[in-house]
């Protein structure tokens, strides 16, 4: 009866552990999400992770990062310059249809009157009140159009302001990399040089044998003669 009941008991046992332990893991996680502390705690270890990260990328190709950063640059340069270019096509559709609407206006004044010379009441109004509404619409859209005019004139001035930080920041990159591949054929010169000086210990003291039995040799040769 013993040994029939006892493994559902440890199989039970073994469930209620586990429920048990999930249960804690997740009362950690709702703890952590919920407790601010934890958050900021969370937020500056992965920070301090992604640093490191970075700066062992930085150290190992240190041009790399100035180049794709000069390439994130033109990148931005390219989408301010589409934004501008949309800003003013929506600038000069605007102005097209607020003379559009301006000879709307003439027209349908010369209509209102004409229809009053012939006492046509209805017409009359009707061209009146559709002039009215044109150019109430123009009063609305020559705000707006002065407005995409001084943003126009701001995004314009950002636009060149931003190639010359851009090409500044290109020749800072390039005087930067012909500085460092200099120091690096001089640091290589250095360390073949260094390395001829002092030579590899092992072979250094082969050749030191080899000189020292050549000089033996020749010893013991010129004795004997």
């Amino acid at each position: 009866m013993l040994n029939s009941v006892l493994p559902q008991l440890t199989t039970l046992l073994n469930d209620t552990v586990s429920l048990v332990v999930g249960l804690g893991i997740l009362a950690t996680l709702i703890f952590m999400v919920l407790d601010p502390k934890a958050r900021n705690l969370v937020w500056y270890a992965y920070q301090s992770v992604m640093r490191s990260i970075t700066g062992i990328f930085v150290n190992i190709d240190p041009i790399s990062i100035l180049k794709s950063y000069i390439e994130d640059l033109e990148g931005s340069l390219r989408n301010l310059s589409k934004q501008i270019g949309a800003l003013r096509g929506q600038m000069r559709q605007l102005k097209g249809t607020m003379d559009g609407n301006k000879a709307d206006i003439q027209k349908n004044m010369t209509l209102a009157e004409q229809a009053k010379r012939k006492s046509d009441e209805k017409n009359m109004t009707l061209a009146a009140r559709k002039a009215g509404r044109l150019q109430e619409a123009n009063v609305k859209y020559d705000v707006l159009y002065q407005k995409m005019e001084v943003l126009y004139r701001i995004l314009t001035k950002m636009y060149e302001n931003s190639e010359i930080v851009l090409e500044d920041t290109k020749d800072q990159v390039n005087m930067k990399q012909q500085e460092y591949e200099a120091i690096r054929s001089s640091h290589s010169a250095i360390q073949s040089a260094m390395s001829i000086m002092k030579g590899d210990p092992d072979q250094r003291a082969m050749f030191d044998q080899a000189l020292e039995s050549l000089a033996n040799e020749v010893g013991q040769k010129v004795g004997e003669m």
